[in-house]
């Protein structure tokens, strides 16, 4: 707002998303003095009205765009001179990837390269890259004693984890040419509140509640670190504040689960047969375990989640059994409607 002095100003990319939008709402909550500014092209799974509650903040405002319009990068960080930068805005469903990798690579390298460009014209504190535990690969199943590692060699499976390696390796480029500072976050398989539901939990609890078929890829053997959507907010910002420049940190949640031990239990607590269970054909390079040690991120910033896998995903369900019209929304493609809703013909409109 302007007039208004703000201890920090800070841009979240693909603040519309699942982990993005909890960010949003993370920081305006414990920051009171901080401007959040949200960049959000409003894809497939970016969601406008997820962000509502926030809509009306003074300490916050929205703009539609895409991060590889240099020209429109450029322009905002011009106007709002950000003192922080967290990158969220990716392409990120796997099978999409497969179907289509060009828009991938688009969103998750140049994009990156376009944000990172204005950070060094404009002086950023920190640009900090969100990444995935996917671009480690995978582990096997019969080695438990296995993590993956910060150390942990890059070795891709999908267009998806390919294009955010590259994102990697060029954040640290610009770290080591430009002295752009940086940091990078990995982290393991996200659950909680506003989750695009053709990811595997709301899928499951969405389809469940109208007792629709139950599709698990393969054999459900499939092993995931789950990491509540909260705990994963709290290290991105003791990142942003107190990690060392340069560095990559983990962030794992200690919830490891077989994908069919994920649908059971979400079946169990939705009072729903097995029976809904189907197994379909397995995708293409389906990795088989993730699996991080996230010991770096505590032992360097007093880091570790503090949401067990059974308490979260209670906690998750039951946000999608009070706001079924959010998730019924996206399902029936009504939330795609909510921007023109809200600001007609006002493209690119913001608050």
């Amino acid at each position: 707002m302007k007039g208004v002095e703000y201890l920090m100003n800070v841009l979240v990319t693909g603040g519309a998303g699942f982990i993005g939008s909890n960010f949003v709402f993370y920081m305006l909550n414990k920051y009171p003095d901080y401007r959040i500014v949200c960049l959000d092209l409003l894809t497939y799974a970016g969601n406008l009205s997820t962000l509502e509650p926030v809509m009306a903040n003074p300490n916050f405002r929205f703009v539609k765009g895409d991060i590889t319009d240099r020209e429109l990068v450029t322009n905002l960080f011009k106007e709002e001179r950000f003192n922080y930068v967290v990158n969220f805005a990716a392409e990120s469903h796997v099978d999409r990837s497969i179907e289509d990798p060009g828009v991938f690579l688009k969103t998750n390298i140049l994009g990156t390269q376009v944000l990172m460009d204005a950070s060094r014209t404009y002086g950023v504190k920190r640009f900090h890259q969100v990444s995935t535990d996917e671009v480690y690969g995978d582990l096997p199943l019969d080695k438990t004693d296995l993590f993956f590692t910060e150390e942990t060699p890059i070795h891709t499976s999908s267009p998806y984890s390919a294009s955010k390696a590259a994102a990697d390796l060029l954040v640290q480029a610009y770290n080591r040419t430009f002295n752009l500072p940086i940091t990078i976050s990995r982290c393991s398989n996200n659950y909680g509140p506003y989750q695009f539901p053709e990811k595997l939990i709301p899928l499951m609890i969405s389809r469940a509640l109208k007792d629709d078929s139950l599709p698990v890829y393969g054999k459900g053997q499939n092993v995931r670190d789950w990491l509540y959507v909260e705990d994963h907010c709290t290290a991105i910002d003791l990142i942003l504040h107190r990690g060392k420049d340069g560095e990559v940190y983990n962030i794992g949640g200690h919830n490891e689960r077989t994908n069919l031990e994920v649908v059971k239990t979400i079946l169990k607590e939705l009072d729903k047969p097995a029976s809904l269970i189907t197994y379909v054909k397995d995708r293409a390079g389906h990795d088989m375990r993730y699996a991080i040690d996230p010991s770096k991120t505590k032992r360097e910033l007093g880091w570790e989640p503090t949401t067990l896998f059974d308490d979260g995903i209670k906690q998750t369900i039951k946000w999608y059994l009070d706001n079924r019209s959010w998730w019924e929304n996206i399902i029936n493609g009504d939330y795609q409607k909510y921007y023109t809703r809200m600001y007609g013909s006002r493209e690119g409109a913001t608050t």
